[in-house]
């Protein structure tokens, strides 16, 4: 009688427990993909400003056949500088912000979750992922952000390849191509933008998780300085960007054929295109040094600032 007594007390703690703990898991997971956005967030918008200069001078040698030398890159940078002035230089920044802000925090936020969903699956850690997962994680990531925001990423290219005078401001941009061109215009070059997006985010979250891991292993050290991070991420854009660049011109020339006199075409005739007119190495990686440049320096802040801001929250949270 009295063993049923105990086991019945015993089944009832173990009940409420489980019932109690069941909001404070809702609530800690609120709190975590909270905590990811904001720090996803932070880190895109600091990434892209610090380099929109570089990455605006890049764009416009993408959509246009002039050929591509460091030279010519700073000509256009000093020349863009004594004609519309030093601010002129962040031009389609504000698009950018408009864009990069949700995207980044979609990215970051969906990589923790699809981390959390492959760990559960494996039963491992999300830091014990191995490769194909982790691989998997970022570009499933990659791939959720860019179909969220791809709107927004054509307004930024139109931005940065025409004076200010043909838009006066984002909006202004929706509204003419809305009349203009349609509506679907603003997804044109979808495709190439997603085939992109997968080796690019796969191999970034990939190459940089790894290294993180690779530290952890033979440093002993739980946690990488900030300077390592740094160092982590500029490896992991170089790699991906590299991998991805050539889908990366072709989806701009598609984005900006409306504006810059070139024919809208599928994502074969625009390559096509482009081969015959420039050949295929100076054209398809045209502005991919100075993408080895801005590309490392920019996810290399941006994961750094990441997870910084992740550790930041959780001591506070704590």
């Amino acid at each position: 009688m009295g063993n049923g007594v105990q086991e019945g007390s015993v089944r009832l703690r173990e009940d409420a427990e489980a019932i109690l703990s069941g909001p404070v898991s809702s609530k800690r997971d609120h709190r975590q993909v909270l905590s990811s956005l904001v720090s996803g967030a932070l880190a895109g918008a600091l990434a892209k400003t610090a380099v929109a200069p570089l990455d605006r001078t890049k764009i416009i040698f993408q959509v246009s056949s002039k050929r591509f030398s460091a030279k010519e890159a700073f000509r256009v940078l000093y020349f863009t500088y004594l004609n519309e002035g030093f601010l002129s230089l962040w031009r389609g920044n504000s698009a950018t912000m408009v864009r990069v802000i949700p995207y980044a925090a979609i990215q970051f936020t969906a990589h923790e979750e699809y981390k959390h969903i492959l760990g559960n699956y494996y039963g491992l850690r999300e830091e014990a992922l191995p490769p194909w997962p982790r691989l998997l994680a970022g570009a499933l990531a990659g791939t959720t952000a860019a179909s969220l925001t791809y709107p927004l990423d054509l307004v930024r290219a139109r931005m940065a390849v025409t004076p200010k005078e043909m838009y006066s401001n984002i909006f202004h941009v929706f509204i003419r191509i809305s009349r203009e061109e349609g509506l679907k215009t603003l997804y044109f070059g979808f495709t190439p933008t997603v085939l992109g997006v997968i080796p690019y985010a796969g191999l970034s979250f990939f190459t940089y998780e790894t290294l993180k891991s690779l530290h952890r292993e033979y440093s002993g050290r739980p946690q990488p300085y900030p300077f390592e991070r740094m160092i982590f991420g500029a490896c992991a854009g170089l790699i991906g960007q590299s991998a991805s660049y050539p889908l990366d011109v072709v989806r701009r020339r598609m984005q900006t054929a409306g504006v810059t006199g070139h024919q809208h075409g599928s994502i074969l005739s625009t390559l096509r295109s482009i081969v015959q007119e420039e050949g295929a190495v100076r054209g398809l990686y045209k502005g991919l040094s100075m993408n080895w440049l801005k590309g490392p320096i920019a996810v290399g802040i941006s994961f750094t600032t990441f997870d910084l801001m992740q550790i930041l929250l959780r001591r506070l949270q704590s």
